[in-house]
C-alpha cells in the first residue's frame, strides 16, 4: 500500500486556484478521504466518478418526495456526490492514473446528475404545491447550466486556435528576423521577438479563470496589455490578490455555486421556508450570469489584444521579409514548415 501524507494530498492535487466552494467546503474534507482511499483502498478515479453519480441520483430520489426531511437528506447526499466528484480527480493527479476516458465519464455523469436532481427537485416541489413554475424552473436550471458549459468549451476552444496562431506566427518572426539580422551582419539578439504575442497568449486564461488579470512574468508588454482592465476597475487588482492568497479564483459564482445554490442551499431553504426554492434559484442564476457576462468582457478584451498583438507582428514579418534576400527568405520559410 501507498504511504501518501496529507501534505502530499495538498501538493500533487490542489489547483492553484478554486471555487470559493471547493476551497472552503470541499478540500478540508475530500483530502483527508483522498489520503485514507490512496493509502487503503484501491478504488479508482473511475469508480468514484460512478460513484458520485450515484450519490447524485439518490440526492434526486430524495427531492422527488419533496418532504422537509427528505430535501436535508437531498442536500447532504449532493454535497457528498461533489465531494466524491472532486475525490476522483484528486487520486488521478496523486497516482498519475488519469485518462481521457475519464475525464470524458466526469463530465458526462456531471452532466446526467444535474439532469436528474433537476427534474427530480422541481418535480417533487411541483407535486406538492401545483405550481407550474416548478416546471419552468427546471427547464432554466438544465438550460442555464448547459449554456454554461457550452461557452466555457467554445472559449476553450477559440483560446487554443489563437495560442496556435500565435505560436505560428512568432516562429516565423522569429525565422525571419534572424535570417535579416545574418544577411546585414548584425550580432544576433532575438529576445524581443514576439513579446507582443506572448503578452496575448498570457491574456487568453482559461475558461474557468477568465476573471483574472495574468501577468506573464515581469514582462512590461504584457502588463500593458492589462490597462484597458486596470484602469476600468483599479480595485479589482486588489480582491483578485486576496482572494487568491488563499487560492480562491475571482470567478465567484461559476457552474459550481450555481449547482451548490439549486441542490444544496435552495433544499435546505425549502425545508424550512415552503417556497423557497424558485427564489433561491433565481439569485444563483443572476450571481452566474453576471459573472459569465463579465467573463466574455474580459474574453473579448483579451481578443481585441490578441487582434492588436497580430498585426503588429504581422507588420514585423513584411519588414523583415523586404530585408532579407531571396535564398535566406527560402531557408526561413524551410524553417518554418518543417517547425509546424
Amino acid at each position: 500500500m501507498a504511504n501518501f501524507t496529507l501534505e502530499d494530498v495538498r501538493q500533487r492535487t490542489y489547483k492553484a486556484r478554486d471555487a470559493w466552494w471547493t476551497v472552503l467546503l470541499v478540500d478540508p474534507l475530500a483530502s483527508r478521504l483522498v489520503r485514507f482511499t490512496a493509502n487503503r483502498t484501491r478504488v479508482t478515479p473511475n469508480q468514484l466518478t460512478v460513484g458520485a453519480l450515484i450519490l447524485g441520483l439518490a440526492a434526486g430520489g430524495c427531492f422527488a418526495v419533496a418532504g422537509w426531511p427528505w430535501l436535508l437528506a437531498g442536500a447532504l447526499l449532493y454535497h457528498l456526490s461533489f465531494t466524491l466528484d472532486c475525490m476522483d480527480g484528486k487520486i488521478a493527479r496523486l497516482k498519475g492514473t488519469g485518462s481521457v476516458f475519464g475525464a470524458w465519464l466526469d463530465y458526462i455523469f456531471d452532466r446526467v446528475r444535474v439532469l436528474a436532481c433537476a427534474i427530480a427537485l422541481m418535480a417533487g416541489q411541483y407535486a406538492d404545491t401545483g405550481n407550474v413554475a416548478y416546471v419552468w424552473t427546471a427547464v432554466a436550471v438544465v438550460f442555464l447550466d448547459m449554456l454554461r458549459y457550452m461557452d466555457a468549451l467554445e472559449i476553450y476552444k477559440v483560446r487554443s486556435q489563437m495560442r496556435a496562431t500565435l505560436n505560428a506566427a512568432r516562429e516565423e518572426a522569429r525565422d525571419l528576423e534572424l535570417a535579416a539580422r545574418r544577411a546585414s551582419g548584425e550580432v544576433l539578439d532575438v529576445g524581443e521577438v514576439g513579446e507582443d504575442l506572448r503578452t496575448a497568449e498570457g491574456a487568453l486564461s482559461d475558461p474557468e479563470a477568465d476573471m483574472e488579470n495574468r501577468v506573464v512574468g515581469d514582462d512590461p508588454a504584457a502588463k500593458e496589455l492589462q490597462q484597458g482592465f486596470e484602469q476600468r476597475f483599479p480595485w479589482y487588482a486588489r480582491i483578485r490578490n486576496v482572494l487568491m492568497a488563499g487560492r480562491i479564483r475571482p470567478h465567484l459564482i461559476s457552474g459550481i455555486e450555481f449547482q451548490m445554490g439549486v441542490f444544496i442551499v435552495a433544499p435546505v431553504a425549502a425545508a424550512a421556508i415552503p417556497g423557497a426554492v424558485i427564489p433561491v434559484v433565481a439569485l444563483s442564476a443572476a450571481g452566474m450570469l453576471v459573472f459569465e457576462l463579465i467573463i466574455i468582457y474580459k474574453f473579448w478584451l483579451a481578443s481585441r489584444d490578441y487582434s492588436r498583438s497580430m498585426a503588429k507582428l504581422d507588420g514585423k514579418i513584411e519588414e523583415y521579409r523586404a530585408q532579407v534576400p531571396a535564398e535566406p527568405r527560402e531557408t526561413a520559410n524551410a524553417a518554418v514548415g518543417s517547425s509546424s
